[in-house]
C-alpha cells in the first residue's frame, strides 16, 4: 500500500487544490479512482493570520505542530503543507517534528533544475516574497531569482488575501500578474514561481508570459511520488 499522506493547511483553496492535485494524480500512477490514503488537518486561517500581523512566526510554528502531531497520531506516514507563506515558521519546530516534512520550496527547486531554468521570477504574498523560504532553497541550487518589487507585492499581497483565499478570481487579477511577470521577463527570468498555493488558480502556462513552476501542484507531485515509492522501500 502507499504511504499515507498528511496535509497540514492554512487557507481553504490552496490545500483543495493540493488535496484535488493528489487524487487526480494518483489515478495516474495507481489505476482508475486510485490515490494514497490522505488526511488533512487545518487551524483556523484567522488564527494563523493573526500570529503573521504581529510578526509571531513562532505561534505560526506552533500551530503547525499541533497539525503535525494530530496527523501523526491518525497514522499518516509524512507531511505536506500546501501553503508556501507559513513554511517561514518551520525552523521553529522542525526538531519537534513526528514525521518527516516535504519542502514546497525543495519541490519548485528540483523542478527549476530539472526544467534547465537559471533566473526565476518570484510571486507570493508580501511576507513569503520577504523571507528566506526561496532564496535558500533556490541559492542551494545555484539558482538566480527576481523578487516583485515594493507596489508589486503590496498589489499581489491584496488580490491574495483579499479576492484568492476567498475564491474570488478577477480578470484584473490576471493583468496585475501578468504585468508583473512580463517585467520579471524583461529582467532576463525565463520561469515564474508561483509561489502562492492559490496563484494556479488564476495563473498557468496558457496565460503567463513565462513558464510557470507551480508550487502547489509540484508539492502534490513530490507527495504522490513518495507515498507510492515507500511501498518498496521503508522510509
Amino acid at each position: 500500500m502507499p504511504q499515507h499522506i498528511g496535509i497540514v493547511a492554512c487557507s481553504a483553496e490552496g490545500a483543495a487544490l493540493c488535496y484535488r492535485s493528489i487524487c487526480v494524480g494518483g489515478a495516474d500512477l495507481l489505476g482508475p479512482h486510485d490515490h494514497p490514503e490522505i488526511s488533512m488537518h487545518t487551524h483556523s486561517l484567522a488564527e494563523y493570520m493573526k500570529c503573521i500581523y504581529r510578526n509571531d512566526w513562532e505561534g505560526v510554528g506552533e500551530l503547525m505542530l499541533s497539525s503535525a502531531n494530530k496527523l501523526a497520531k491518525i497514522g499518516a506516514d509524512f507531511l505536506i503543507c500546501p501553503d508556501n507563506t507559513i513554511h517561514q515558521a518551520l525552523p521553529y519546530i522542525e526538531s519537534r517534528l513526528p514525521l518527516r516534512w516535504l519542502h514546497i520550496a525543495e519541490a519548485v527547486a528540483a523542478q527549476a533544475v530539472g526544467r534547465r531554468f537559471r533566473r526565476l521570477g518570484l510571486t507570493g504574498t508580501r511576507y513569503l516574497v520577504e523571507s528566506d523560504v526561496y532564496p535558500e532553497k533556490l541559492k542551494a541550487r545555484d539558482l538566480q531569482y527576481v523578487l516583485p518589487n515594493q507596489a508589486e507585492r503590496e498589489e499581489i499581497n491584496r488580490i491574495i488575501m483579499d479576492e484568492l483565499v476567498y475564491g474570488v478570481f478577477k480578470p484584473e487579477a490576471v493583468a496585475t500578474f501578468q504585468r508583473v511577470i512580463e517585467r520579471m521577463k524583461d529582467e532576463g527570468c525565463d520561469a515564474v514561481v508561483l509561489g502562492c498555493t492559490e496563484i494556479p488558480l488564476i495563473m498557468n502556462d496558457s496565460n503567463s508570459p513565462l513558464p510557470t513552476l507551480d508550487s502547489t501542484r509540484l508539492l502534490a507531485r513530490m507527495a504522490l511520488r513518495r507515498a507510492v515509492q515507500s511501498r518498496a522501500v521503508p522510509a
